[in-house]
């Protein structure tokens, strides 16, 4: 008679794998989506205070509540899908259902949707925040998101915008067909197509902004008729954390100059000779700043360069490209940006006192003594620091056409 050895470890791995498998109960605490009210986006504005407070007391709430900001949110609305889940089936029903309430507690107003509607509200899946500027000129930024940055439901990669007017505005959409927050998000992704769209702005980087009381900037969205655009910037200042106020989409092209942070774009220009347009795509964007001391005075120089190709010109018909008109197409280019450049850095060097840019950050990298000195009134520092900058582009293409 043979035998044979047991493999205790085999078989002690071999009885796990069987128990493992035996206590698997798949999705035990399951929620059909049916179910659920899951909610993509969220909008924040002020309120009518006079007329909501009159409709209370009206409707004998017993109870008078002051600040009143009105909570938007957009829900997934399953419910206007047809059973095979083709929503062309019902072309008048939007897949988007947008429910507002009013209050003084956003905490109080999420629990307030359960008095109006049958399925829960879930938000695991919200996409977007978007602030009013005037809610955020009256509230500052800590106490507009202290209790979503406490719930659990919603992640922190979830993108932060400001509106020029009504946030619930925004989300909205003309047709039928598409979820305005998930418009937005893509929207967010042509940033290498656009300088006028700043990078994204999640809640986890927004918290980090906040606790160590830096400025800095929202991309600004403007709505109207069911159309959306993003215009220009919202800057928050540091020390209030409230909006301070906000950037044309020239005045932020040359603060994203400036901040090198562009991944794409353009820079239209006119020839000095023929005053025509000329037209530079940039490839790449470097931003190099370099902050110096001398005693107890400050001042930042800052180096930028660029190469890109020369993607239109309304000069020559049909004709090779000339390294005259390469070199006159770089100037005229370097002359724009240095024009949008004096205007950014204007606004929020001499007009706002903020530094959106990161000038503080590098002083105190490379002077982190002086840095001690001057942050806690950084701002104000900031507003008298003389800034130079240079720019330098380098024209690699053409295109189709050829030079000679």
């Amino acid at each position: 008679m043979v035998f044979r050895r047991i493999n205790w470890g085999r078989w002690f791995l071999s009885c796990l794998c069987l128990l493992t498998l035996l206590v698997q109960t798949g999705c035990w605490s399951k929620d059909e989506i049916e179910d659920l009210s899951i909610y993509v986006g969220m909008g924040l504005d002020m309120a009518n205070e006079t007329a909501l407070e009159d409709k209370l007391d009206k409707l004998g709430s017993g109870s008078r509540k002051k600040n009143l900001i009105t909570y938007t949110v957009q829900i997934v609305d399953k419910q206007s899908e047809a059973k095979s889940g083709d929503t062309k089936s019902n072309p008048s029903s939007k897949p988007y259902l947008n429910v507002s309430v009013t209050g003084d507690s956003l905490f109080e107003m999420i629990r307030e949707f359960s008095t109006r509607m049958e399925r829960p509200l879930i938000g695991h899946h919200l996409k977007i925040i978007v602030i009013n500027e005037d809610l955020s000129r009256r509230n500052n930024m800590n106490n507009l998101l202290d209790f979503i940055l406490r719930d659990n439901d919603i992640r922190p990669n979830c993108l932060v915008f400001m509106s020029s007017g009504l946030s619930r505005k925004v989300l909205e959409a003309k047709g039928n067909s598409i979820i305005p927050s998930f418009r937005i998000i893509g929207m967010v992704d042509n940033r290498y197509r656009s300088l006028k769209i700043l990078p994204s702005m999640s809640l986890i980087k927004l918290e980090a902004k906040m606790n160590s009381r830096s400025s800095y900037m929202l991309q600004n969205i403007i709505a109207a008729d069911g159309e959306v655009k993003f215009s220009g910037a919202a800057v928050i200042k540091g020390k209030t954390q409230n909006f301070r106020g906000r950037l044309s989409e020239e005045e932020l092209l040359g603060v994203t100059w400036l901040s090198g942070n562009g991944k794409g774009g353009d820079v239209k220009s006119y020839d000095e000779k023929t005053k025509q347009v000329m037209t530079y795509e940039l490839k790449s964007m470097k931003s190099k700043i370099h902050s110096y001391v001398d005693g107890d005075k400050i001042k930042f120089h800052v180096n930028i360069q660029s190469e890109g190709r020369l993607i239109e010109e309304w000069i020559n018909l049909n004709e090779p490209i000339q390294a005259e008109l390469m070199k006159r197409a770089e100037q005229a280019a370097e002359k724009e940006i240095k024009r949008v450049i004096k205007l950014g850095l204007n606004k929020i060097q001499k007009e706002y006192k903020t530094d959106v840019v990161g000038f503080g950050t590098r002083l105190s990298i490379e002077h982190p003594k002086m840095w001690q000195k001057v942050k806690k009134d950084w701002d104000n520092v900031f507003s008298d620091v003389p800034i130079t900058y240079s720019v330098k582009l380098a024209i690699t293409d053409t295109g189709a056409k050829q030079s000679r």
